[in-house]
């Protein structure tokens, strides 16, 4: 259960010189405290009970930015209607927004029907375990990609969200860039425990290592060099690979009104003249809705 050392490679970008990851940190150390801490505590979540790559794909779209307890739910039901590619890529569009409604940001429903589809015609029905294969497909990123190699295929590789960011800046007591916090995160992936290391460090994020620390109860207290310093401002995870600050307000944003349209059409079709032009136009160009030459808009 050692580190990878530097100058091995993996899936994940290629590995970049020593240096840039370097930290005066016992590595060894931390990964063994991270693993003692997390078997014991890791939470209960469904997906993690399976290692189906199209549901830990599912899983893995509706947890960006939605909370974990909205996710469960709809998860298990998204999961019994579409049990595979093949019965979610043969929906119309309109049914898996419609099951999608409450996760927000219905863009994500749209990328994974398309990828549903690309999944049928180009890998068999079946989700790839190749890096650039899961690149490929519609809104997937860097860490979704790696999340499935992780958790469907268990390969020792590094995810780095939000939560493992705000870890690895904190620890190392600086903020780090996207490339920095990845090549941490990938020196740091105990070879043969890359699932729970991954899982482990994640927890550690979301339930002790959060915005508001709870630092009295995290096994990386004396060694985490932002906690040891004090706390000093600024926050070092703040801007760190994609930690931010408070999301803008919801309530009379774009996105309320878009969300707003979408549910009356999964009701009936709608007049667009109803609806501020530029929302109705906004939801055309992402696939989300369709209007007919009479200008009523429907779910596709």
């Amino acid at each position: 259960m050692t580190p990878r050392p530097p100058g091995t490679e993996s899936a994940s970008s290629g590995r970049a010189d020593a240096a840039e990851y370097e930290v005066d940190v016992d590595l060894d150390a931390v990964v063994a405290e991270v693993l003692a801490w997390g078997g014991p505590r890791l939470r209960d979540l469904p997906w993690r009970h399976t290692r189906d790559p199209w549901r830990v794909l599912v899983a893995e779209i509706m947890l960006q930015q939605t909370q974990v307890s909205r996710v469960i739910d709809r998860w298990e039901r998204f999961c019994e209607i579409y049990p595979t590619p093949a019965d979610c890529a043969a929906a119309p569009l309109g049914d898996v927004l419609r099951l999608w409604q409450g996760l927000g940001y219905p863009r994500r429903a749209r990328n994974l029907h398309l990828s549903a589809t690309r999944l049928v015609d180009d890998h068999g029905g079946e989700v790839p375990g190749d890096l650039d294969a899961l690149l490929a497909l519609p809104g997937i990123g860097p860490y979704t990609a790696r999340a499935v190699l992780v958790f469907a295929f268990e390969r020792d590789e590094a995810v780095v969200d939000t939560n493992i960011a705000r870890v690895l800046a904190r620890l190392v007591g600086r903020r780090l860039s996207p490339k920095a916090a990845q090549q941490l995160a990938d020196a740091l992936v105990p070879a043969g425990d890359g699932w729970l290391w991954n899982q482990s460090l994640m927890d550690l994020g979301a339930t002790r290592c959060r915005p508001r620390p709870a630092c009295e109860a995290c096994p990386l207290a004396v060694v985490c060099a932002w906690c040891v310093a004090g706390h000093p401002d600024p926050d070092p995870a703040i801007g760190s690979a994609g930690v931010g600050g408070r999301q803008a307000p919801f309530v009379g944003s774009d996105r309320q009104a878009r969300g707003e349209v979408l549910r009356d059409l999964m009701v009936s079709a709608r007049p667009s003249e109803r609806y501020r032009p530029e929302i109705v136009a906004s939801l055309i160009t992402d696939g989300l809705v369709v209007a007919d030459d009479a200008g009523v808009i429907s779910l596709p």
